[in-house]
């Protein structure tokens, strides 16, 4: 498979909510092309799960 082949599966991934193969698979995409929309994509899902509101956490 091609870098863009893990990017899409990745995508398709994520679509469905399967957030662990959809890193696994961007990091694939970006072993074989560091230079792959992976990257971006792979960042904004680690941003998504880094997120923190301390107000959803304090009523």
């Amino acid at each position: 498979m091609t870098a863009e082949d893990y990017y899409k599966l990745g995508n398709s991934y994520r679509k469905k909510g399967d957030f662990k193969h959809a890193i696994d698979s961007y990091n694939e995409a970006i072993a074989l092309d560091p230079n792959s929309p992976a990257v971006e994509a792979k960042r904004m899902l680690e941003s998504i799960f880094a997120y923190y509101c301390k107000d959803m956490y304090n009523p």
